[in-house]
């Protein structure tokens, strides 16, 4: 399964309307049933679905592609968690740690 948006990019809720990046993603929902039917809506299971930090908050969620967009700003994301997952940001992308 071919994934949208890779790690590093700066996307917009459509539904919630926050901004947040991406530090990982899974090709499809693997959140147990409990969250899933807990969650405010039942996205598809089977689509890709993102880590995201959310900006300016501490909070993190997971969300299915289908509820993301461009981001209409690419101003750099505050989260206090961002310099765990990269060490640059360059025009409107976070790029990752390098490994060694």
């Amino acid at each position: 399964m071919k994934v949208k948006w890779p790690i590093g990019a700066i996307v917009h809720h459509r539904k919630y309307n926050y901004r947040g990046v991406i530090v990982s993603f899974d090709p499809h929902c693997r959140a147990d049933d409990q969250w899933y039917h807990g969650n405010r809506t039942q996205p598809s299971r089977d689509q890709p679905w993102y880590h995201i930090l959310v900006d300016r908050s501490e909070s993190t969620t997971y969300v299915a592609e289908e509820n993301l967009e461009k981001a209409t700003t690419v101003d750099p994301i505050e989260h206090p968690l961002l310099v765990h997952f990269f060490s640059a940001y360059y025009q409107g992308r976070y790029y990752c740690h390098a490994l060694n």
